[in-house]
């Protein structure tokens, strides 16, 4: 009597890992509120002030117009300094890396999940604002398709490097909270929240266009406009995005 074999259908350890890890990042309901929850939620908060819907003869747009992108950037800084760094750093100090360095799956595997799912998550949240901006307050869309990607691609890389290198520089889950909240208040300064970065006096505005998130703010403003974004600020993106990580890569610590 013949018997027929079935093929065994094999998952590789990569994608096991990277299912593992977005099970587990599903059920942080307090990761997916700050990721995905929180940026779109204040933008309704925002648009539904009824100043911030009329036009502003110094910013030369509406307020709800610049806060758009602004918030598409916050979504990215709260998932690069607070979502991330606490995960990644939490399983060097249980001894989780330590161990998978022992086993064929590689530790790198679940960094690499870890920032493709965040990065998801930032990226999905952008969309929401992106679409509530559109809908909701009439916010047109970025009208320098290409420009808005580029800049907003450098900006996702930007800041997942730099909680990547808070994860390779912070010994505990709690150290990467602390340090990530040190980071994240002056990040969403030089986004724009508290002050669109045009408005801002000259000589402030030209250190916080320096800055990745600043120089981040004014690149998406731009192409939002319809404009190439300016290569300096591009420039200013890539530098960081290389500089934050080769740092990373280079003082990263599995245990």
């Amino acid at each position: 009597m013949s018997t027929i074999a079935v093929p065994v259908r094999r998952t590789s350890p990569r994608t096991a890992v990277l299912r593992a890890e977005a099970r587990l990042f599903r059920r942080e309901a307090g990761t997916l509120f700050w990721t995905l929850g929180f940026p779109p939620l204040l933008l309704v908060i925002l648009g539904s002030i009824k100043s911030f819907r009329k036009f502003d003869p110094g910013l030369g747009m509406r307020i709800i117009d610049v806060y758009v992108p602004t918030l598409v950037l916050v979504a990215l800084i709260v998932t690069g300094l607070q979502a991330m760094p606490p995960v990644i750093t939490g399983y060097r100090e249980r001894g989780i890396l330590r161990r998978m360095s022992l086993t064929p799956v590689r530790p790198s595997a679940l960094l690499t999940a870890q920032m493709g799912l965040n990065g998801a998550a930032g990226v999905l949240s952008a969309l929401v604002c992106l679409a509530i901006g559109r809908l909701a307050f009439d916010v047109q869309l970025p009208k320098q398709a290409l420009g808005y990607t580029l800049a907003f691609v450098l900006t996702v890389t930007a800041a997942l490097a730099l909680g990547a290198l808070i994860s390779a520089l912070a010994p505990t889950a709690r150290l990467a909270t602390g340090v990530g909240m040190v980071a994240f208040f002056p990040s969403l300064f030089s986004a724009g929240l508290w002050a669109p970065v045009q408005s801002m006096p000259h000589t402030l505005r030209e250190i916080v266009v320096l800055l990745p998130f600043g120089a981040a703010s004014q690149a998406l403003q731009q192409a939002a406009a319809g404009h190439w974004p300016a290569w300096s600020h591009l420039g200013v993106l890539a530098a960081w995005a290389v500089v934050l990580s080769v740092a990373a890569a280079r003082w990263f610590r599995w245990e």
